[in-house]
């Protein structure tokens, strides 16, 4: 088996082995699988509204995948994601809010701006600490959560403007001029909640992909990632290497979270924890092998069991099992090695009897 068909082969047998284990459970509990998988398929693509709503769910996913991919390739865990994303949707929510009259042309393309510039120089704190300190990315950006998280309410709860709020916790929803939704999308989708995000997450895909496999900047960033001090060696600046592959993973975090946020939602609201899309982005990334193209078929996976979980309360199964069967496909992808060992056993068994005859 080809090295390139084993990358395509340990994903979708993750995915299989994710779908077998989470059925195990429903048996385990007295459910039926087939009827759980039946709901959840069914209430998936059931309508046309779903399919709009499984489109909506994946552009967050695939530009925050897209940001940890990049920190990946780079030799970085980025779990600073949700962080990253938080801090995004505020800075352009309230920048929306506070501009109601702008026009929209000119609205998308600021909130677009912000989303990346605020999502980038949150990426950059972690990046320039690991790159000149040598300080550990995963512990500041776990951190850099919970800083975003409790800045972010404050911000909404204490300095907001009155005029801009709803209640304590929440602001007014954004203007026309400001949500990503588009009337066209969503009489297209019977009323669903499908904005332009999507279009930015698929010109995202494009830009990171080239960027990666393309130019100068992505071969520097696979180079550090394998090996930065043989980077350093051969002639490459590993650190602004290393601070830079962090400004854009932050940037794209950010993008999606204003895709999630003035897309999903068009408002500002206290939050109770960590952007749960930050981690699911992370997810998306992880099943995809860090791959541009492949994020996109990973976050379609997600967005079906994110959209057709509510399905499985018709075969009386409740919809949280759909997170077992997430955490599954995560198990499995995680311990691909387990996978790839299968996949060379198995291989160098036929070698064996090939060689015996």
């Amino acid at each position: 088996m080809s090295k390139r068909t084993q990358q395509i082969a340990v994903p979708l047998l993750s995915v299989l082995f994710g779908l077998l284990l989470g059925a195990i459970a429903m048996l385990i509990f007295g459910y039926d699988p087939v009827w759980g998988y039946e709901g959840l398929f069914q209430t998936a693509f059931g309508s046309v509204r779903n399919i709009g709503e499984i489109l909506r769910s994946m552009a967050p996913l695939i530009l925050i995948a897209l940001g940890f991919t990049v920190a990946s390739r780079a030799g970085f865990f980025n779990i600073g994601l949700s962080g990253q994303a938080m801090a995004g949707w505020f800075a352009s929510g309230w920048f929306a809010l506070m501009n109601p009259d702008m026009p929209r042309p000119l609205m998308i393309l600021m909130t677009v701006l912000i989303g990346l510039v605020v999502g980038g120089l949150v990426g950059a704190v972690p990046g320039v600490l690991r790159a000149y300190l040598g300080t550990s990315e995963v512990i500041v950006t776990i951190m850099m959560n919970y800083i975003i998280l409790y800045i972010g309410n404050s911000l909404v709860q204490n300095v907001f403007d009155d005029s801009i709020k709803r209640s304590i916790d929440s602001s007014l929803q954004v203007g026309s001029n400001a949500s990503y939704r588009s009337e066209f999308l969503s009489a297209l989708t019977n009323n669903s909640r499908i904005n332009i995000g999507i279009f930015f997450a698929i010109i995202a895909i494009a830009v990171i992909w080239f960027l990666l496999n393309k130019t100068t900047l992505g071969f520097e960033i696979r180079s550090v990632g394998l090996n930065p001090f043989a980077s350093e060696y051969a002639g490459m600046a590993s650190k602004r290497t290393i601070v830079l592959s962090m400004i854009i993973s932050g940037a794209l975090a950010g993008l999606g979270g204003v895709v999630e946020g003035l897309g999903t939602f068009e408002n500002v609201f206290v939050q109770g924890s960590s952007l749960s899309v930050g981690f699911d982005g992370m997810a998306v990334s992880l099943l995809a092998a860090n791959s541009p193209i492949g994020i996109f078929f990973a976050s379609f996976l997600f967005g079906i069991l994110n959209v057709g979980a509510p399905g499985m309360n018709a075969a009386g199964i409740p919809p949280e099992v759909i997170k077992v069967v997430t955490a599954s496909i995560i198990f499995f992808v995680g311990a691909h090695y387990i996978i790839d060992r299968f996949i060379k056993t198995k291989k160098s068994t036929k070698k064996v009897v090939k060689g015996g005859k």
